[in-house]
């Protein structure tokens, strides 16, 4: 590196070459964060030195279609993610599939026998967010005739995608937390703890890092839900997509 975030690139005689993008590098000046094709490896350099990338080679995973380098890397990520009990957060704009992966890592996972569950954050009245998530007794509120059984013991044994997390209001988020960190809770209304065994995936179209900094979302909650981070990239940065996508479609 020259101290300004460029790499000098010397090819020592490789058998197979090295490239950037479609270009046999020899040797020449390269920006910080390059990603570079070595063989079958692929790196992307940085100032502090070389980190391989992991690639799925496959164009697809679990309904993740794809063969652009970005798409691949994420699909990488989720099956090697998918293998452990983490929380997940997934990010990205809206429409890029970030159900689609949420729910890959459900169908990769030692869960795929059990529950798949969807909560939408951002389609529920926040009065009703405690009901949805936790459930509620008889008698609990005006209107509740009888027990409801909420989204986390719908999902036990199984995976809970928390769709539009950056729309849970303050007040749920500490109870959210609580359930993260002790694995059972009271139904709203009710006094008896349910106990529940499930793998939580957050999905959200905001920057919730930064959100954090606003204080409109809590940072112990945030490093709770972003054990595993996925970002998935718009469609409009790996055109070399679509005629994997509709050749799929």
């Amino acid at each position: 590196g020259d101290g300004r975030g460029a790499i000098s690139l010397h090819d020592l005689g490789s058998k197979n070459g090295t490239y950037a993008g479609a270009i046999r590098v020899s040797e020449g000046t390269i920006p910080s964060g390059t990603t570079l094709k070595v063989g079958r490896t692929t790196l992307r350099v940085e100032d502090a030195g070389a980190t391989e990338v992991e690639l799925l080679e496959a164009a697809s995973l679990a309904g993740i279609v794809g063969a652009s380098e970005s798409i691949r890397r994420l699909m990488a990520q989720v099956e090697r993610a998918a293998k452990f009990n983490s929380a997940a957060l997934v990010t990205g704009e809206s429409g890029t599939g970030k159900e689609l992966v949420s729910e890959a890592l459900h169908l990769l996972s030692p869960r795929k026998q059990g529950p798949w569950v969807v909560v939408d954050c951002a389609s529920i009245s926040p009065t009703l967010v405690g009901s949805e998530l936790f459930g509620h007794e008889r008698g609990a509120f005006t209107g509740a005739d009888r027990r409801h059984i909420g989204a986390f013991e719908r999902a036990h044994k199984g995976t809970l995608l928390l769709d539009e997390i950056g729309e849970l209001p303050p007040a749920m988020q500490q109870s959210l937390l609580g359930v993260l960190e002790r694995r059972r809770f009271r139904r709203v209304g009710g006094s008896e703890e349910v106990e529940v065994d499930v793998r939580v995936v957050a999905a959200t179209n905001r920057d919730l890092r930064g959100e954090v900094n606003r204080g409109s979302f809590r940072l112990d909650l945030y490093y709770r839900l972003a054990v595993v981070q996925l970002v998935v990239p718009p469609l409009r940065d790996r055109l070399e997509d679509l005629p994997v996508l509709i050749g799929h479609f």
